[in-house]
């Protein structure tokens, strides 16, 4: 019995592990080209910029909160940088393009912490309205300009890959940016389970009054969150910059639906309080795996939004029924617990 407890995962890891293996087998059955390297390096690909969306979800998540303004953060980050290098004519390199999104997105995501911590407002109202304000402050000060050429460090690294093989069904090749991804998975992971801010997270999500009583800054712990956010959005946005080697205002924005599904399917609670980033990344890849399975059927694309939106009314139901039996359960320890106190009363 611990063997298999240990098998599904805290936050049932092993299970969605399984599911995404037989989805898997049952596409590769069911469709021979699926089960191709080309196939695999494709849906890695793909999954880059979710992944580290899904990263800065998974914290606000945890901490009982819902971002929807992550997108908007991540393209006003990329494209205002892109937009300043090619404007003033210089390239500071991959170092200086990372440093200056990423002072973007966290100025943007201090906007974010600082008034729903201030203000103790709803964060879904918040990053909604902030989406919003981003968007239209970056078309009406930045512009709305297409960029098809990039500055020279990001048009290189856009031709760097990992991975490039020719196979029977095409060339296979697999994006360098796949590595920093993997570094970042696992700095979010060390930071969750091994520092005193991730475990802050965990006890805001938990019960916010408790944690505050038990000495954390909750205050300042909300706004280093969406300041993290807005980091790990600015890097998507220029890595999405690069994978795509064009800058177009119009992206990202309005596919925040597919990451917030993917980070409830990984096992993060809704209701805060749990989440793991192994658990995120396997629903970051389900997700995609879904998606690419349902356009190798012919299915056209626009069912491709129900699905995601059925997987995520799926993943919510499913936690919603473990939490009512929890707190069900929990009840009935406690009124034994207070029939067993009044039976040694009376005696």
């Amino acid at each position: 019995m611990d063997v298999l407890r240990r098998l599904r995962g805290t936050n049932n890891e092993g299970v969605l592990a399984l599911v995404l293996l037989g989805l898997i087998v049952a596409m590769s059955i069911a469709n021979p080209t699926f089960f191709t390297l080309n196939t695999g390096f494709s849906i890695l690909r793909s999954s880059i910029v979710p992944v580290i969306f899904a990263l800065g979800v998974l914290i606000v998540v945890i901490t009982g909160g819902i971002d929807v303004s992550f997108a908007a953060i991540a393209i006003f980050a990329g494209y205002s940088t892109v937009s300043f290098c090619l404007t003033a004519g210089f390239d500071p390199g991959l170092p200086g393009i990372f440093a200056i999104a990423i002072g973007v997105g966290v100025a943007l995501g201090f906007i974010n912490g600082i008034v729903i911590a201030r203000f103790n407002l709803p964060t879904l109202i918040v990053t909604l309205g902030t989406q919003g304000v981003f968007f239209g402050a970056m078309y009406t000060y930045v512009g709305a300009t297409y960029y098809a050429d990039l500055p020279g460090s990001m048009a290189a690294l856009a031709t760097s890959n990992l991975f490039d093989v020719t196979t029977d069904t095409g060339r296979a090749y697999l994006h360098v940016l796949v590595v920093p991804v993997i570094l970042l998975c696992l700095a979010v992971g060390w930071v969750l389970k091994r520092t005193m801010f991730g475990r802050s997270l965990y006890a805001i999500g938990g019960d916010i009054e408790a944690a505050r009583r038990a000495g954390f800054q909750v205050q300042r712990t909300q706004v280093s969150v969406y300041m993290l956010v807005g980091a790990l959005a600015a890097i998507a946005g220029v890595i999405h910059i690069v994978l795509s080697r064009s800058a177009n205002p119009r992206d990202l924005v309005g596919g925040e639906l597919d990451i917030i599904a993917a980070v409830i399917l990984g096992g993060a609670a809704i209701f805060g309080g749990r989440g793991s980033v192994l658990g995120t990344v396997l629903g970051v890849l389900l997700v995609q795996v879904i998606k690419n399975s349902l356009l190798l059927v012919g299915v056209p694309s626009a069912w491709l939004r129900t699905a995601v939106g059925v997987l995520l009314v799926v993943g919510v139901g499913i936690q919603a029924i473990a939490a009512h039996r929890d707190a069900r359960r929990t009840r009935v320890i406690q009124d034994l617990d207070t029939d067993l106190k009044k039976e040694q009363e009376l005696v």
